[in-house]
């Protein structure tokens, strides 16, 4: 790849202004490597009015119209928050993510704004590694969903009022399994394990995997648990309420649906590429955040 072509698309949390020297580094290196620089409106906006820094020469994405883009790279600061929401952006365009986290150690966003002039050098010369992560989509019988219909964590049925049940009618590959009477049920790629399933007693799954998990969210029924399929299944959903409306979570995309109506949850035609970091491989950032084999004992 040419020097001076190589392009990498900035996109960042607009919510975080302590990730100001990290990305007053960014364009220095940027600049060094005479890389081109794509940055979304939003965060052009972020950078320049709140952080109050000089952005250099750049392609301003209209993100709020859904302006697409192309680029070698993309590099994405802030969390696992903020990487999911940037995943949605980029799509199965398939350009590889790299995840700077500007707060504590992600499993995605794996890399520390230290390591910021080492990762950049090695993108431009392109000797990086890049991890597969599987995607789930979301189609329906009787209507056009709302929104974006793939999800790189989760997607999540949820109740819509505080006090009452929902029944979520089950089955995988057209048989049958359970109707799950449940504040909510969490329909997991191998990546969401360790995010909202997690939370709720689901497995912890390597990204690796080729597997979708089925959480419910607190159960009626302690039998209820979670089970794990092959990612090739659909499974096939039916909500019924006593409000009459339900709310589905894409990666905390959230939109309300009235009863009813037949979800179809299956594996996306197309991944997400994760640039990985060898300092911090899913186990050993298992370890750190999971605190196993901490000794609390004085």
């Amino acid at each position: 790849m040419q020097q001076g072509k190589f392009k990498i698309a900035l996109f960042g949390n607009i919510y975080q202004e302590r990730k100001s020297v990290a990305v007053q580094k960014f364009f220095a290196l940027a600049s060094e490597l005479k890389a081109e620089l794509l940055i979304p409106a939003s965060f052009y906006a972020f950078l320049t009015d709140n952080l109050q820094i000089s952005v250099p020469q750049c392609h301003i994405i209209d993100d709020a119209h859904g302006e697409t883009f192309d680029a070698d790279i993309v590099v994405c600061m802030g969390g696992d928050g903020t990487f999911l929401d940037v995943a949605s952006k980029v799509g199965a365009r398939q350009i590889p993510i790299v995840g700077v986290n500007t707060g504590r150690l992600g499993f995605l966003a794996n890399f520390s704004p230290d390591e910021i002039e080492q990762v950049m050098k090695r993108l431009v010369k392109g000797q990086y590694e890049v991890a597969n992560h599987s995607v789930i989509e979301l189609t329906c019988d009787e209507l056009q969903l709302e929104g974006y219909p793939f999800a790189l964590n989760e997607i999540a049925i949820l109740k819509h009022d505080i006090s009452a049940m929902i029944s979520i009618h089950t089955s995988v590959n057209g048989e049958y399994l359970t109707t799950y009477q449940a504040d909510g049920l969490i329909v997991g790629t191998p990546t969401g394990s360790t995010a909202y399933s997690l939370s709720v007693g689901g497995p912890i799954i390597t990204p690796c995997l080729d597997t979708i998990s089925l959480t419910p969210v607190a159960p009626h029924s302690l039998n209820m648990r979670p089970i794990l399929v092959d990612d090739k299944s659909v499974i096939d959903l039916c909500v019924e309420s006593r409000s009459g409306s339900f709310l589905v979570s894409l990666d905390g995309r959230s939109h309300s649906y009235r009863d009813n109506i037949h979800l179809h949850i299956r594996k996306a035609p197309y991944c997400v590429r994760v640039v990985t970091n060898s300092e911090h491989t899913f186990i050993s950032t298992l370890r750190q955040k999971m605190m196993w084999g901490a000794d609390w004992r004085k």
